[in-house]
């Protein structure tokens, strides 16, 4: 088993308080075999909290699940900066066939109608689809409700936000979300799918056989297909690290890849009155931030300043409750 590791810098956490409770219940987890791996980091100014558990290091990559959607978002937002995309304007102009009414916002704040998931979404993982398979289906797939009329979690939203992209920038996805996000933000362990030299193997691998539905094997979570299909909504391998540096950049006076106006809209709900939704990312009281179905949270709080993330291999299905709440609420 690997061995962990304990940060501290500077001056100590205002919150070290929660961290003894936070690691037995992790070690506990890991102990009693219900958890195989978790790193858990939290910063707040200068000083820093990291510790892995159970099979993993600190600087395992992770697959993080739907915590890629705020770091699409936020390269999508680096287009409407440079004025190559407008928010508000027709998502159609560069997406023929899509309802006129969806604009880039509603794609990026789940206000677009879409589904989260395709209805023939099983059979197109089952054949190994590509991408663009799912975003064909995706642009005339039947609307849920009008867009902008109510909020409904949509990961193909976000799909469709990243085709935008690759048919602006002439890049393909992975490659712009490293040169727009990655790249200008540090974060060397972060890439869209795999790289060159990043083997599954070298991966926190997910506890599948507690993931819906059991018993696949040819695309599931730690499946070649799926590690290296690059989903915009949710195929991103990073390290807690670096989604600290990705939280870190919304609570800079001024932000190293996004304009002051930006920023503000990514972490401010663009929903009053219904389910609190920035760009890209979850608002919750007093904190921005965002989980995955892999099993995995962050959060930053733009008041104490204090950043968030807990990655694990056990599925949210499962860890929500158990785990990736418990040790969250610890840390408020």
């Amino acid at each position: 088993m690997p061995l962990s590791r304990r940060v501290f810098l500077a001056t100590p956490l205002l919150a070290l308080e929660p961290m003894a409770p936070a690691e037995k219940l992790l070690h506990d987890a890991v102990a009693s075999g219900k958890l195989r791996a978790a790193v858990l980091r939290v910063e707040q100014g200068s000083s820093v909290y990291e510790k892995s558990f159970g099979a993993a290091q600190t600087s395992t990559p992770f697959l993080i699940a739907s915590i890629s959607k705020p770091m699409t978002a936020a390269a999508l937002m680096t287009l409407v900066d440079s004025g190559k995309l407008k928010l508000d304007a027709p998502a159609s102009e560069h997406l023929p066939g899509l309802d006129p009414r969806i604009t880039l916002r509603h794609l990026l704040s789940h206000s677009s109608g879409l589904p989260d998931m395709l209805p023939n979404n099983v059979a197109l993982r089952q054949r190994h689809a590509p991408l663009s398979d799912f975003a064909k289906e995706a642009l005339t797939t039947p609307l849920l409700f009008a867009p902008g009329t109510k909020v409904s979690y949509q990961s193909m939203g976000i799909l469709l936000a990243a085709t935008m992209a690759e048919r602006v920038s002439q890049l393909p996805f992975p490659q712009f979300l490293e040169r727009r996000i990655f790249r200008p933000l540090g974060m060397k362990e972060s890439v869209l799918g795999l790289r060159p030299g990043l083997k599954i193997a070298d991966t926190a691998q997910c506890q599948v056989e507690y993931a819906e539905p059991k018993g696949v094997t040819n695309w599931d979570w730690n499946s070649e297909y799926w590690r290296n299909l690059g989903a915009p909504w949710g195929g991103v391998h990073s390290t807690a690290a670096d989604i600290s540096k990705f939280l870190d950049d919304f609570l800079q006076t001024r932000s190293k890849i996004l304009t002051s106006p930006s920023t503000k809209a990514m972490i401010t709900n663009q929903h009053q009155g219904n389910k609190p939704y920035g760009i890209g990312w979850a608002i919750y009281p007093q904190r921005f931030g965002h989980g995955g179905s892999t099993g995995t949270l962050c959060w930053a709080n733009p008041t104490t300043r204090t950043k968030f993330v807990l990655l694990t291999t056990l599925p949210a299905s499962v860890s929500q409750k158990s785990i990736l709440d418990p040790v969250s609420e610890m840390m408020r």
